[in-house]
């Protein structure tokens, strides 16, 4: 493609910061130490997760850089990035998570495929850019439409990359024409991350955003953008990123009997403890992150410290400092929240944190219920172990 490159290597990989936590070198998959998701409200870029599948491309030429739309429309269109830029510029706090995020402790129950994250392959970040709305609507495209005169139905994303699950083509991924061109659904070509050009690690020139939807969707080093009659039907959609039951194995797996995963559940983790700690009785600090998916807010959180047979509600802030309501003009529905309750810990004993969103779904409490081969979204109640009198502090 103009202006981008694709690496066969991972020779030219970009820097990385090394607080991060590195789960597999190449294709590069990290998280940060699930203290340092806390530490902001807003992740910085350094912190937030890196999740790839491939070598990081590299821009050549950003003047010569376009994104072709193409596809079931009437008229083709390639758009420089001076072209997005001219369209009004959004700002949109949102929160990226990883299906796989907190896949290790699934893997403890039985083995499962996929990166080894902890509970990091999350961050929330201002993307700005311009609504995939507004560029649909350069190509004839009108906003809130669910099909085009041609028959178009959905909106996939092509990257440049190159991924060994699609045979050394590009990942791509894609979403329902009817979200892609509701403004209110705030999809994003960004090409800025909390305030600065995104690096390559993120995107760097243009990746699509989709707000409360699992990353897998949000395609970074975007190419093409194709208007299709059915789903996306690549490896990333049709093969991977779908929830089977426990019953299912690599036996008597069918992947077309499952859709693919879009909105992510009601998620929460305490990011204040490890997951075994040693301390002295007395006062302890219990905070973390919670978040659901597809613009649902957090209604609470709720915190045990006796493994679950009583609770506690913890409070929860949003943009650091300010009180949360979750139906408030000025919260943000695509971020996550902060929760933080102090709590008495006389002795050793399982700490447990579940949230529950504005829908009233809640988090299932047993991990066991919703494993899956692939080890996707793990929401089960989060628990650390606290072992109380061995301290040397």
């Amino acid at each position: 493609m103009p202006g981008l490159t694709a690496p066969s290597s991972y020779s030219q990989e970009p820097p990385r910061h090394p607080i991060l936590q590195i789960n597999s070198k190449a294709t590069f998959n990290a998280e940060p130490p699930r203290s340092a998701l806390i530490s902001s409200y807003v992740t910085p870029v350094d912190f937030f997760y890196k999740r790839n599948h491939g070598p990081i491309p590299i821009v050549d030429d950003i003047e010569s850089y376009y994104v072709s739309i193409c596809g079931l429309i009437e008229n083709s269109k390639d758009l420089f990035m001076r072209d997005i830029r001219m369209l009004p510029k959004y700002n949109i706090t949102a929160t990226l998570q990883c299906a796989g995020n907190r896949r290790t402790a699934m893997s403890n129950v039985r083995t499962v495929k996929g990166v080894g994250w902890d509970v990091s392959a999350i961050g929330n970040a201002v993307w700005s850019g311009a609504k995939l709305a507004d560029v649909l609507e350069l190509v004839g495209i009108p906003n809130l439409t669910s099909v085009t005169r041609s028959g178009g139905k959905h909106v996939e994303f092509v990257s440049i990359d190159k991924c060994k699950e699609e045979n050394g083509g590009p990942y791509k991924a894609s979403i329902p024409l009817s979200q892609a061109t509701n403004p209110e659904a705030d999809v994003l070509l960004a090409y800025e991350m909390n305030g600065e050009p995104l690096n390559r690690d993120h995107g760097y020139p243009l990746r699509v955003v989709v707000p409360g939807v699992i990353g897998a969707r949000s395609v970074k080093w975007l190419d093409t953008i194709n208007i299709l009659a059915e789903e996306c039907q690549g490896f990333f959609m049709q093969k991977d990123y779908k929830m089977f039951p426990p019953s299912v194995n690599w036996d008597n797996i069918n992947w077309k009997s499952r859709r693919p995963l879009m909105d992510f559940p009601v998620q929460c983790v305490i990011c204040s403890l490890e997951d075994v700690n040693v301390m002295k009785p007395g006062k302890a600090k219990v905070s973390g992150y919670a978040v659901s998916g597809g613009g649902r807010g957090i209604e609470r959180v709720d915190i045990s410290v006796d493994g679950g047979k009583n609770w506690v509600e913890a409070s929860r802030c949003q943009k650091t400092g300010f009180p949360y309501i979750a139906d408030h003009m000025s919260s943000d529905k695509w971020a996550w929240v902060f929760f933080e309750v102090i709590i008495d810990i006389p002795h050793s004993t399982q700490i447990v944190a579940k949230a529950v969103d504005t829908a009233a779904n809640v988090q299932p409490e047993s991990v066991e219920t919703i494993w899956n081969l692939r080890g996707v979204l793990n929401t089960s109640w989060h628990r650390v172990q606290v072992r109380v009198g061995h301290s040397n502090m």
